[in-house]
């Protein structure tokens, strides 16, 4: 397997573990925090094409599999260039979280045009396959005139040996209200603030802890609280490996996924949700789509409506409830989790999908 990516640390030891070959983007810093981060996201397609193309003239091919809708642009080229099968793989619709962006950032009808190509893409360049982050995700493309048959929604996924499940969760007064993420501009907004405030207000001393590297959105939106809500508590862990986090939900007693609407957000399929349930933490979310569908009936998750006070009035909620009304159904709910939504099971899935949307297709060596 050949892997073509932004440059990465410990190159050979990564090559051996995974027994693969790397071909590294070098010509600029690529990443989720990396300066003109859109820009250079918008020029990364012509060169990665590139790439493959001349890695291509020295050894064959037998698919071509994108990760992310960047990469997407560069596999449908290729596709026709190399006369090679491609599945696209979209962990969400990338540019429909521009529409919680401030305008100046990110004007309307652009993004709506940006958006319009991303979802074009599997019909645009008639690709053999797409996996889909959620339903929700799938129906945008199924609209679009790209064939249901050909599409596997996936819901991401976890690594459930980083996130066992506690039985019983130790109460730890001032309780605590936790959150973790990438802390981008769409995870923190009027909602959260909101939802802070009717918690403050209705549970003096509460803690709301962000886990997480230390983002200008989280920046802003931390200082934003102390300035507005008087008696706010608030704590930034900053960076902390994926293998650690656990560790930082286990005194708490509720984990939240306050998203603001757009099409990015009811089309993700929200990793923390999935970690927090099974943790065995009880959570409250905005009503996103993707994961109402999937968690609409799990007892260990509220759904608040799009706003801030009723999404507080969800926290109040799991922080009055004693455990032992709740606990008697977590099991079950983290087991349902682990069962579906461990990367195991979903990496089998899309390799039998993938395999069957492209075996009459391949080319003879």
């Amino acid at each position: 397997m050949h892997v073509f990516c932004p440059k990465i640390a410990d190159t050979r030891a990564v090559e051996k573990k995974f027994g693969i070959h790397l071909h590294q983007f070098t010509k600029w810093e690529m990443g989720r925090y990396t300066r003109l981060r859109n820009l250079k996201y918008f020029f990364y397609p012509v060169f990665l094409q590139r790439m493959v193309a001349a890695a291509a003239r020295e050894t064959h091919f037998d698919l071509i599999f994108s990760i992310h809708a960047i990469a997407a642009v560069a596999a449908g080229k290729l596709k026709k260039q190399l006369q090679t099968p491609a599945v696209m793989n979209f962990p969400d619709l990338l540019t429909g979280f521009m529409e919680t962006w401030p305008g100046h950032h990110a004007p309307r009808p652009l993004v709506e045009t940006l958006k319009r190509y991303e979802i074009s893409l599997p019909t645009r360049y008639d690709v053999n396959g797409v996996l889909a982050v959620s339903d929700a995700l799938a129906d945008y493309f199924i609209q679009r005139g790209y064939p249901r048959e050909r599409i596997l929604p996936i819901y991401y996924g976890y690594d459930a040996d980083w996130f066992p499940f506690r039985a019983q969760r130790p109460m730890k007064t001032p309780q605590v209200v936790v959150m973790h993420g990438s802390f981008d501009a769409h995870h923190l907004g009027e909602i959260a603030l909101g939802a802070i405030r009717h918690v403050t207000r209705e549970r003096p001393g509460t803690i709301f802890r962000f886990v997480g590297k230390r983002t200008e959105p989280l920046d802003s939106f931390l200082r934003r609280a102390e300035r507005e809500i008087p008696g706010f508590k608030g704590e930034a862990t900053g960076f902390v490996p994926y293998t650690e986090v656990a560790k930082h939900l286990l005194d708490a007693s509720a984990g939240i996924v306050p998203y603001e609407e757009s099409a990015g957000t009811h089309c993700a399929f929200v990793a923390k949700i999935v970690e927090y349930v099974a943790s065995g933490l009880p959570t409250v979310a905005t009503p996103l789509e993707s994961i109402r569908r999937y968690f609409g009936n799990d007892p260990m998750v509220i759904f608040s409506k799009f706003d801030g006070e009723d999404f507080g009035r969800g926290i109040v909620e799991w922080l009055d409830r004693p455990a032992a009304a709740w606990e008697s159904y977590a099991a079950k709910s983290s087991a349902r989790v682990q069962a579906e939504l461990d990367w195991r099971p979903l990496c089998h899935k899309a390799i039998d999908f993938t395999e069957r949307m492209t075996a009459a297709q391949r080319r003879p060596r």
